[in-house]
C-alpha cells in the first residue's frame, strides 16, 4: 500500500517477480484505484447517460466489447435527449440533430456505429471487431457531439446575453424576432 505525496490518497499495488539475464527483476502494477485509458466524460454529458459512459471507462482495458455495448447505449440515450424525441429510432434522432446542426461527418460517425451496434448484438452474430481502439474513438465521439450541441450554443448564448438589452432588441428585430 502507498500514500500519494500529490494528493495523499491511498493505492494498492501488487509486484510481480521476472526472471531476467541480470537475475530476478521486480515489477509492480496498481491495481487500486482502477486505472483507465479513456477519456474523461465532457462536463456537460447528460445525468441520463453519464453512467453508461463511467461505465465504459471502467472496463474498457478488460472488456473493449463490453465498454462499447454500453457506449452504444450511451450515444443512443445521448442522441434521444438532444433531438427531444425519446420514443423515435435512433435513426430518426440522427436526422434530427443533422437538422439542428450536427455536422455530416459526425452523422456518418454515429450511422457507422449505429450500423454496426445493430449487427453486432443479434444472437449467434456478436461482433468481435470492438477493438480498444474503436471504443476510444466512441468516447471521443461522443465528447465532440456534446461539445457541438450542449457547450458551444450554451458559450454562445452567453456571450449573446452579454450584449446591452437595447442592442439585443434591435437585433431581434432586424431577424424578425421581435
Amino acid at each position: 500500500m502507498c500514500r500519494c505525496d500529490r494528493c495523499r490518497e491511498k493505492s494498492l499495488w501488487a509486484t510481480d517477480e521476472h526472471e531476467t539475464d541480470d537475475g530476478l527483476m521486480t515489477v509492480g502494477h496498481m491495481i487500486f484505484p482502477p486505472t483507465t485509458t479513456a477519456a474523461q466524460p465532457h462536463p456537460d454529458l447528460p445525468e441520463i447517460c453519464a453512467s453508461e459512459y463511467k461505465e465504459a471507462r471502467d472496463i474498457i482495458d478488460k472488456s473493449p466489447r463490453g465498454a462499447a455495448a454500453l457506449l452504444r447505449l450511451c450515444l443512443e440515450k445521448l442522441c434521444a435527449h438532444l433531438a427531444g424525441n425519446d420514443g423515435k429510432s435512433i435513426n430518426d434522432n440522427i436526422k434530427d440533430l443533422v437538422a439542428k446542426g450536427l455536422p455530416v461527418k459526425a452523422q456518418q460517425s454515429l450511422d457507422y456505429l449505429r450500423v454496426v451496434g445493430n449487427n453486432a448484438v443479434h444472437p449467434g452474430q456478436i461482433d468481435l471487431q470492438d477493438t480498444p481502439e474503436m471504443v476510444h474513438a466512441m468516447f471521443g465521439l461522443i465528447n465532440f457531439i456534446v461539445d457541438n450541441q450542449i457547450t458551444n450554443p450554451k458559450t454562445i448564448e452567453a456571450l449573446y446575453n452579454q450584449i446591452p438589452t437595447g442592442a439585443r432588441d434591435a437585433i431581434d428585430k432586424r431577424d424578425g424576432r421581435g
